[in-house]
């Protein structure tokens, strides 16, 4: 099953998450939300549209913005909507 983690813990685990770009995004419901707090940043796709952050803290260490999603991405990303990928460190391994 795929896992995200960073600092050492499981943040996000989910056997139903869709690939894109290369990119695992879970499903929001996978995602350890204690781990997770709103961003004010966002960035534009041209295809999939306006993405949100999280920053992910763990045992007090920070790692802003290291968590993205699409909550009203365009038609061509519909499948990816509400759900979550990573970068910045985090780790998605099997």
């Amino acid at each position: 099953m795929p896992r995200a983690l960073w600092n050492n813990t499981v943040i996000a685990e989910s056997d139903a998450c869709r690939t894109v770009e290369g990119n695992a995004y879970f499903p929001p419901e996978s995602l350890h939300m204690q781990y997770f707090q709103p961003s004010d940043h966002t960035s534009v796709c041209g295809w999939k549209g306006t993405a949100s952050y999280y920053n992910v803290v763990v045992d007090g260490k920070s790692n802003p913005n290291a968590a993205w999603m699409y909550a009203a991405p365009k038609s061509a990303a519909a499948e990816i909507a509400g759900y979550v990928a990573f970068w910045k460190g985090v780790q998605v391994v099997n």
